[in-house]
């Protein structure tokens, strides 16, 4: 038993070490060869004032050269398992914020139409109200007008 530990952490180690070193490997840059050149003073462009910088000038710098700053792929299934998992839930964490998202525009959207729907039908209400009361009136007035002009012929 403790031989299989032993055989189980000395490789853990190994594996450690071969990874670290992996790592460290892509994250140091390298030097440059020839340090001098970036010490002197870039060359001026024609029509260009003294003290402008090289950029202004008109020189175009060299970009910088883009690090790899992740770790390589490792064979392990249970690794690319586990990264395909974390890229597919990040995928649905996104997919569900957008769906949310959208549910929500909809959900206002649908609200306000609701609430201008209610605002209209309380309008067409007021005016039925309105003109069903005015329509009463005007036969209580000609009701009252035909009551009191037959009261007076005779």
């Amino acid at each position: 038993m403790t031989q299989i530990r032993k055989l189980i952490t000395s490789t853990a180690l190994v594996s450690a070490a071969v990874f670290a070193q992996g790592a460290f490997a892509q994250s140091t840059a390298t030097p440059p060869a020839n340090p001098a050149p970036a010490m002197q003073a870039p060359a001026m462009a024609p029509g260009a004032a003294p003290g402008q910088a090289p950029a202004a000038a008109g020189i175009a710098q060299p970009a910088p050269a883009p690090q790899n700053l992740t770790a390589p792929q490792s064979p392990d299934p249970l690794v690319q398992k586990r990264n395909a998992n974390a890229q597919a839930n990040a995928e649905y964490k996104d997919a569900k914020k957008s769906a949310n998202a959208d549910y929500k525009d909809a959900k206002k959207s649908a609200k306000s139409q609701y609430k201008s729907s209610v605002k209209d039908a309380k309008i067409n209400r007021k005016a039925d109200h309105q003109a069903n009361n005015s329509e009463m009136k005007d036969q209580m007035n000609g009701m009252s007008a035909q009551q009191q002009g037959g009261q007076q012929q005779p």
